[in-house]
């Protein structure tokens, strides 16, 4: 499985993340919610960052911008050197089937498919033809440790498990950028250390650009850089010294 760091033209081709004083707000009048308040943001490929915050931050708005889940109310995002306003909604969709894989506190996965169709699904989606489809589901199950639960559902699974057949999920079709929103919010701690650990490993060996959206600093300090928001606005961004690695990340027989 590769990575592809490259871009697609535009005035940023070192960056696959350039925003401009995002701007996002829900509502009118005095009812008005200014969820992101000019937010700037850069990040270069290979890149772990963390967006630390609390509730109410900006965080997870800003990710769901970012993802194409969502449009700014101004300012400018170029993806990959592309500006994300010239995108309809038709590529955007395919951008995030193909590009860009999403984790989430909640995990959804499908209860009544196995860990091998929750994976492979969304590149049923995208049209990926089936021999190639099954490659990368087994690599993606067996990088995340997991591949010995390729035939059982989620109900089957712990939650750590559950999570890193997510995580599969979201690395199988190749995208070049990963968003994780709380990804160790639901899980005990030893299955959010071998959630962190993934992560850790995916962005070292692969050199997949990820970002981790969190309230928790201990779950920041597993990032290369922490960028802070509060009230829709960053009021910090530094490189970890106090990095936090995890050992042995997750591999065949990892129980957590």
């Amino acid at each position: 499985m590769q990575v592809d760091n490259g871009h697609e033209g535009g005035s940023s081709p070192r960056l696959i993340i350039a925003a401009r004083e995002l701007t996002r707000q829900y509502g009118q009048g005095e009812s008005t919610v200014h969820a992101l308040a000019g937010v700037s943001l850069d990040v270069e490929p290979g890149e772990m960052v963390a967006l630390m915050g609390p509730s109410g931050s900006g965080k997870s708005t800003l990710m769901q911008i970012l993802g194409l889940l969502d449009r700014p109310t101004s300012g400018t995002y170029e993806l990959r050197g592309r500006s994300v306003a010239q995108i309809g909604s038709g590529e955007a969709a395919r951008l995030r089937g193909r590009r860009i894989g999403f984790v989430f506190q909640s995990i959804n996965l499908l209860p009544r498919l196995t860990a091998r169709s929750n994976v492979e699904l969304p590149m049923v989606y995208a049209r990926m033809k089936p021999p190639e489809r099954r490659v990368r589901v087994s690599e993606s199950l067996e990088r995340l440790g997991v591949g010995h639960l390729a035939h059982r559902r989620p109900s089957q699974m712990s939650g750590g498990q559950a999570q890193r057949v997510a995580i599969a999920r979201a690395i199988a079709p190749g995208p070049d950028l990963l968003l994780a929103d709380e990804p160790t919010g639901a899980l005990d701690r030893a299955s959010g250390q071998a959630v962190l650990a993934a992560f850790q490993e995916l962005n070292r060996d692969l050199g997949l650009t990820i970002i981790v959206v969190t309230h928790d600093p201990l779950v920041a300090r597993h990032a290369g850089r922490i960028v802070e928001l509060e009230d829709g606005r960053v009021v910090a961004d530094r490189q970890v010294e106090d990095r936090i690695v995890e050992p042995a990340p997750a591999t065949k027989g990892v129980t957590a």
